[in-house]
């Protein structure tokens, strides 16, 4: 360490040379500079005849000590010293584990932690072992050790998840796969962030008994997450947690609303020490009710994201009661449960009299999404217009029973049911039935998942006639099967009931907590029943889910519907990424954090084997070896002109010393800056996949893309590679192995024919890859697009990998398809073929459309001399390629028809003539001009 910096020799057995400078000392002050030589000058002579002639006997002091500074320059320099040298400590007594995190908190630095882990591949394949790779936080793992271009492949193919890392999962898969190989080295790129599975995880690593253990991370850590967020009477309050809690710190908080666009700014304030802080965003009702995500400005990360559904949003509540307040007796009041159970979560309003024809129209008049009216019996025919229309509209009307309701006409329209003429008493002196407590709820109603309170009992309600649809309009009942909460759909709206009174005077109901939840339930309701209620439901599909950069994306892959009637809270996994569930008519956020939970920093345990701790840094090393080899040689350039200058050399020449010094320093200059000075032109070192690139050029090879599904990656792979044999044995052409090519930064131009499988679980391609397939389509490139779904129709898109095709075909230039002509040389480029089967056979093979002829016999068989740009099919071609190692087939054609893979290769082999070979067999229409010319 000097100055707190590591730094280190490559070579430090070669510093024991500078144990020989006394020996150099010793030498050169033995021998001297050559002795000045004196041109003849007759008078000269003679002037100096008395003179006598002198000769140094050793060299002067400052002359041997440059000398020896040369010679310590050169030791230091081939004893390779290095500022922050990188940590070559991998063990050769077995595999590289890789271990690496890929969870939400990876997304801003995850460019760092692939070069990491690239440079730890590198360190494997100088020594020769095997690399076993995993990702915490994907679903599959093939941890089995392969081949360094194939670990690079896993690793290009890799991507940040919106997700926890799932640490005990991934070493389970890294167990089953080394078997009874023990790993030489593990190594483990973490993100900093402790998870509940860890510690297992890490009791598991040290049961493989690896000879050595390297735990790579960033050197600050630092991530966020919004854990919480509350609409507030007079603010928005959201919660956040840090990872680390040195120093005091400020984040900006922006909301956006459904359309992405900021309506509103708060900011976080972090004290020091301080792990959680709370901030607020100050904005009125109305446009806390529009926001629809939160945000940290800066941090794109699926946990520094919060997004928002209706239940966020506070609704206004219309109280109105049939009597008025008793300010003596407030608990006897039929509104003043509802106010305590409701104030904290809505906006409530009350009217100001008495008199319904005027309390409710003002009522309406300030846009509730709720009315409350606690035992009302008989309504006006101006009210009840009024609010009938209101309810049509999408209002939420929720009706209490009482004494008046009970002696109201049956016929009332604001009712969900019909109701019997007066009350059922229940428990009195003069009824044998005791007091009933509730029954479970239906699973399918607004209330599952919530528990059934076992102390809430009924004495008195109104009771429902029997009707059919009576159970269906039941939102939760009594252990006897009565009604206790009904409800209808009117128009746009709906009307809730309950059967009880809003005071405690017919049941427990309004004094306990429940009678909270089951409110702010109905509450909550009020905004999605006017876009059809799908958030209601008790299972979600998936709409659109976050990505590891906390962007919505349109849900695809491996995610699940959200399922609401179990009961229990639900945290976002595999199952059900952070995202929207349901439509755009009604949708329930689901995000990574909930209340509660907190980021701590990860806990590495002590390990019986060595443990080397490094930081996630980019290559920083500074090799000193330039500078020191260029201050040598401007060291020994100075000798030599000082040796120059005593032995009188410049004297015998018109160049003056001085100008001669000057050149020969700029010289001495300019070579130590194209030699060691940074960012100074040299020759470009050998870079990661040279050797591929060269391979490439060197012979034809087939490329597919890598869509980050394993499966279907290696499906690909094997496919295009048992293809290459079939070629190979069949035709003149011998091509390589196949190569996996990331669209992103792979160079395109390399490959002739571009095979791309669509596959559910890969991400849509950045705008700049498609930009790059759009180049390399149009400078005489390839690409067969494989929707595997045996037909493709791209009219409608019929299916799900279909839609997935046109998604990636809208943003390229490509020109009109149709199916392939029965005249087109596909269809003789090699074989003669009328099909072009793959795993499946009914599918048809598209490729640019030929420009139309009114005589057929005249119609070209390819317009201009080039190939087809695109190919698309749905036959699965890749999968009827793919063989095993012994040269079985991987997958069963459908139908199982023996012929069939073996006109799939013909059909394979037929696409790569046309694509090398062009359009030269179409030629051959013209055959039958050029022997009537001839015969002329």
């Amino acid at each position: 360490m000097i100055a707190g910096l590591p730094f280190a020799f490559g070579a430090p057995a070669i510093l024991f040379g500078l144990l020989a400078l006394p020996v150099i000392w010793w030498l050169l002050r033995l021998t001297p500079p050559r002795p000045q030589a004196e041109p003849f000058a007759p008078l000269a002579i003679l002037a100096r005849v008395l003179k006598a002639e002198e000769t140094p006997s050793r060299s002067p002091w400052w002359l041997t000590a440059l000398r020896l500074l040369i010679a310590a320059l050169v030791i230091l320099a081939l004893a390779e010293p290095v500022l922050n040298p990188r940590d070559r400590a991998l063990s050769s007594n077995g595999p590289l584990a890789l271990i690496i995190d890929n969870g939400w908190a990876t997304s801003p630095d995850w460019q760092t932690r692939t070069e990491a882990a690239e440079a730890l591949i590198g360190e494997a394949e100088d020594l020769d072992i095997p690399v076993s790779i995993v990702f915490t936080a994907n679903r599959r793992h093939d941890a089995t050790p392969t081949s360094f271009e194939r670990a690079r492949e896993q690793l290009r193919a890799a991507r940040p998840q919106p997700l926890r890392p799932e640490r005990d999962a991934s070493v389970t898969a890294l167990v089953a796969a080394l078997g009874q190989t023990r790993p030489g080295t593990i190594a483990y790129i973490t993100d900093g962030i402790d998870t509940a599975d860890a510690a297992e995880a890490f009791s598991r690593l040290s049961a493989l008994e690896p000879g050595a253990i390297r735990i790579i991370g960033a050197e600050d850590a630092q991530a966020l997450a919004l854990t919480g967020a509350d609409n507030g009477a007079e603010a928005l309050s959201v919660t956040v947690n840090r990872l680390s809690a040195d120093g005091s710190e400020r984040y900006e908080l922006t909301a956006s609303d459904s359309k992405g666009r900021n309506i509103a700014a708060g900011e976080i304030r972090f004290e020091a020490g301080a792990a959680e802080a709370t901030g607020t965003i100050l904005a009125p009702f109305e446009i806390r009710n529009d926001i629809a995500r939160l945000d940290v400005r800066g941090i794109e990360t699926a946990g520094s994201a919060r997004l928002l559904d209706d239940s966020f949003r506070r609704r206004r509540v219309a109280l109105v009661s049939g009597e008025a307040a008793d300010i003596a007796q407030p608990l006897l009041s039929p509104l003043y449960y509802i106010n305590r159970a409701l104030s904290p979560y809505a906006d409530l309003i009350q009217a100001d009299t008495e008199q319904l024809s005027v309390a409710v129209p003002r009522l309406l008049e300030q846009l509730p999404a709720v009315v409350v009216l606690s035992d009302i019996g008989t309504l006006p025919e101006d009210v009840s217009t009024s609010l009938n229309d209101w309810v049509e509209r999408g209002g939420t009307l929720v009706r209490f029973a009482g004494p008046r309701l009970a002696a109201a006409p049956a016929d009332d329209r604001l009712l969900p049911v019909l109701l019997r003429k007066g009350e059922r008493e229940l428990g009195g002196a003069l009824s044998w039935i005791e007091p009933q407590p509730l029954a479970d709820y239906p699973a399918s109603g607004p209330f599952a998942g919530l528990p059934t309170p076992r102390d809430i009992t009924v004495r008195r309600q109104v009771l429902a006639e029997p009707s059919s649809d009576l159970a269906s309009r039941t939102w939760a009942s009594l252990a006897d099967g009565t009604p206790l909460v009904t409800a209808a759909e009117r128009g746009a709206g709906r009307v809730v009931l309950f059967h009880v009174t809003a005071e405690a005077s017919w049941s427990n109901l309004p004094i306990s907590g429940h009678f909270v939840d089951m409110l702010r339930r109905v509450v909550q309701l009020s905004r999605a029943v006017s876009g059809g209620g799908e958030a209601g439901s008790g299972i979600l599909p998936p709409w659109r889910l976050l990505d590891a950069n906390a962007a919505l994306v349109p849900a695809s892959g491996d995610a699940r519907p959200l399922d609401l009637t179990t009961g229990t809270a639900i945290q976002a996994g595999r199952d059900n990424p952070p995202g929207l569930y349901g439509s755009e008519d009604g949708f329930v956020a689901l995000n990574l954090f909930g209340p509660g939970d907190q980021l701590a920093p990860i806990t590495i345990p002590e390990f019986e084997v060595p443990v080397t701790r490094s930081t996630l840094t980019t290559d920083s090393a500074v090799d000193f070896r330039p500078w020191l080899f260029g201050a040598a040689l401007i060291a020994l350039l100075a000798d030599t002109l000082i040796v120059l200058v005593l032995s009188g050399a410049f004297r015998r020449r018109s160049l003056k010393p001085a100008s001669a010094a000057a050149t020969l320093v700029f010289a001495a200059g300019l070579m130590l800056f194209m030699l060691a000075a940074p960012g100074a032109p040299r020759a470009q070192d050998s870079q990661p996949g040279d050797a591929e690139l060269l391979e490439s050029l060197d012979r034809t090879r087939l490329a597919y893309v890598i869509t980050g599904d394993e499966e279907t990656d290696n499906i690909s792979r094997l496919g295009l590679d048992s293809l290459s044999r079939y070629l190979f044995s069949r035709t003149a052409l011998e091509p390589g192995t196949a190569v996996g090519v990331d669209i992103e930064t792979a160079p395109l131009a390399l490959y002739p024919l571009i095979y791309w499988p669509m596959s559910e679980d890969a991400d849509i391609p950045s705008p700049g890859a498609i930009s790059r397939i759009d180049a390399y389509m149009k400078s005489g490139g390839t690409v067969l697009f494989d929707t595997r779904d045996r037909i493709v129709d791209l009219g409608s898109g019929s299916s799900t990998l279909t839609v997935r095709l046109q998604q990636i075909l809208a943003s390229l230039d490509i020109p009109p398809l149709e199916p392939v002509p029965a005249d087109h040389v596909l269809t003789k480029s090699f074989f003669l073929l009328d099909t072009f089967p793959g795993r499946y056979s009914d599918g048809p093979l598209w490729v640019e459309a030929i420009p139309q002829s009114d005589n057929p016999a005249e119609r070209p068989a390819r317009a201009g001399d080039g190939v087809s740009s695109i190919l698309i099919t749905g036959n699965d071609m890749a999968a009827a390629w793919a063989m095993d190692e012994q040269g079985f087939p991987l997958f069963s054609t459908v139908p199982a028809d023996p012929w069939q893979r073996e006109y799939a290769f013909r059909a394979g082999v037929n696409i790569v003539m046309y694509m090398l070979t062009g359009n030269y067999k179409a030629d051959q229409v013209h055959i039958p001009a050029l022997l009537e010319r001839l015969g002329q």
